[in-house]
């Protein structure tokens, strides 16, 4: 067997740095945890990935499970400066956070950079304003472009996440913004169908009768189309669907959840 290629040490922070708590998220849910860490936490676990692995390839730290730059300065600093100390060592090779569209500014983008931030990801999930507003994002598709713009004028990679399927999406907003995502021209997308989670807002609408799940075969058929335009456009599709776990399984209402999204996408095609 081959040695890994890459290794990522993922620091969740559940809900850091969000302003609004979208209708559809609930990361303890989803994670199965629900404290924030602390950089002395940041530092034992990237020393506990880096003692048990034998790869020779790329290793990065990433900060994933909130808006990262949603934090205070001081938070930032924190953790980015605990996760520094190993790329300063050449121990590792890059940083990588997920943040929201509309906390990306040249400020911030400064601060990223000092701090050896290579990747962002942000969180954009539809690039309809309508879809937009109905979930709670509080930002718009301005703000997307702009994000974009301040992170690649920075040489910083940009990975996009998108979430089919919420309020207010059709099959015709999900195509168009896939097609809108490739002119933004990200380095690659995460794709997670909305599902809906128990003590979240969707779940509340969707027990009200006023949202209804997307069902797995229609997302499928959708997802392929998406896939299609990606795959055109020569970018790669990272992810897609929510990693099994047993948290996510028992705080799961309903939706198009499969264990093998991507298999199953595949097999479609």
């Amino acid at each position: 067997m081959g040695k890994k290629k890459q290794l990522i040490i993922p620091v969740f922070i559940p809900f850091g740095g969000c302003p609004h708590k979208c209708v559809f998220c609930d990361q303890r849910g989803i994670t199965g945890q629900s404290g924030m860490p602390s950089s002395e936490d940041v530092s034992l676990k990237i020393r506990e990935y880096l003692s048990t692995w034998k790869g020779i390839g790329r290793r990065e730290v990433a900060f994933y499970g909130g808006s990262f730059t949603g934090l205070t300065t001081t938070e930032q600093e924190e953790y980015l400066g605990a996760a520094k100390v190993f790329v300063d060592a050449g121990d590792i090779d890059g940083l990588r956070i997920s943040t929201r569209p509309d906390y990306i500014d040249a400020e911030v983008v400064e601060r990223l950079l000092r701090f050896k931030v290579e990747v962002v990801e942000l969180g954009v999930q539809s690039l309809d304003n309508e879809v937009l507003a109905l979930s709670g994002r509080g930002h718009d598709v301005e703000s997307v472009e702009a994000a974009v713009g301040f992170l690649k004028e920075a040489c910083i990679e940009v990975g996009i996440q998108l979430m089919p399927g919420l309020p207010g999406d059709t099959v015709e907003r999900v195509i168009e913004t896939a097609r809108a995502t490739v002119a933004l021209a990200p380095a690659f997308v995460r794709i997670y169908p909305t599902l809906v989670i128990k003590d979240t807002a969707l779940a509340e609408l969707y027990d009200a009768g006023r949202y209804e799940a997307w069902n797995l075969t229609d997302m499928v058929e959708l997802l392929k189309k998406v896939n299609r335009i990606f795959e055109q456009a020569g970018i790669k599709i990272i992810r897609m669907g929510l990693h099994s776990s047993k948290e996510l399984e028992q705080s799961l209402i309903d939706g198009p959840y499969h264990p093998d999204l991507r298999g199953l996408v595949a097999k479609a095609g």
